[in-house]
């Protein structure tokens, strides 16, 4: 029995540009409940966990923005996916800012051995306090739940690292800041920027990505930043960067993903109705969330 819960995580304390907040919204808006039910036995909105409307607050020795916030709602958050998982509903986490995803991975990867993650994303989000150019966490999940960073970021959910670098796959990459090159490089993480995308194709792209995941994980979470699109395509997102993955390459890789069934938890961050054209980058969240759980087009 195919059962899916929704999870609204309405969080922008990760960054400064206002109205991510308001991206589950959006994407219910979009129509999201109307999309996936035909696709599951059971679908789930839980509703959203809640944020408040909290003061942005600096870390005095960290320089980190909002960090003892980030680190209570995440909790929140990992204790909810934990749940769903624990009930044998697959977890849709949809965002907020990128941040959030120190909290879904908190509570995904306790249920997995070695956990895989592909990180769909025009940024690596690998900086850390001694590394990022703002002191903004949605720069820093992936490197938090790699054990890298504050530790109220790190051990959140009592235990550190969540993922191991060979098992995550960036996709998408563009703009990544030096700390991120040179880490990159020296844990072994794989990354398909634009250019292997342009040189290889999305089908190359996807194939080897699920062949490299498969032999070596027990689980995939798809970690999908609605920037990782080329802005063109989604433009109603904080942190936009030109030349990115079309919407036609990226219901592709959601098609050859499901046609995989290597995914067992998702999330879907950065919408931010704001900054957007008549809610387009909520729609296309919710069209590929539609390709990611199997719609067909015969």
């Amino acid at each position: 029995m195919k059962k899916l819960s929704i999870i609204g995580m309405p969080m922008d304390l990760g960054q400064m540009r206002r109205g991510v907040d308001m991206g589950p919204s959006a994407i219910r808006y979009a129509g999201i409940n109307e999309r996936l039910k035909p696709l599951f036995d059971e679908v789930h909105d839980l509703g959203d966990i809640p944020i408040g409307r909290p003061e942005v607050v600096v870390d005095k020795e960290s320089n980190l923005r909002n960090l003892d916030l980030v680190a209570e709602k995440n909790t929140l958050l990992a204790e909810k996916v934990d749940e769903v998982i624990e009930s044998g509903s697959f977890p849709l986490v949809l965002g907020g800012d990128h941040s959030i995803a120190i909290g879904t991975l908190a509570g995904v990867a306790k249920h997995y051995k070695n956990l895989g993650v592909i990180w769909y994303d025009a940024h690596g989000d690998l900086n850390t306090a001694e590394t990022s150019p703002t002191g903004n966490i949605h720069g820093m999940p992936l490197a938090a739940s790699l054990g890298l960073g504050h530790p109220l970021l790190t051990q959140l959910g009592g235990y550190s690292p969540k993922i191991k670098p060979e098992n995550v796959v960036i996709i998408g990459a563009r703009a990544l800041d030096d700390g991120e090159k040179d880490l990159i490089k020296e844990i072994g993480i794989k990354v398909y920027t634009m250019h292997e995308i342009d040189r290889l194709g999305m089908t190359k792209v996807m194939e080897e990505t699920i062949a490299y995941l498969k032999e070596k994980t027990d689980g995939v979470h798809l970690s999908l930043d609605l920037d990782g699109l080329d802005p063109s395509d989604a433009p109603g997102v904080g942190t936009p960067v030109m030349g990115g993955i079309s919407y036609r390459e990226s219901h592709l890789a959601m098609e050859m993903l499901e046609e995989s069934k290597i995914i067992t938890s998702a999330e879907f961050v950065e919408v931010n109705p704001i900054l957007d054209e008549k809610n387009r980058t909520a729609t296309c969240a919710v069209a590929l969330m539609g390709s990611l759980f199997g719609e067909k087009l015969l």
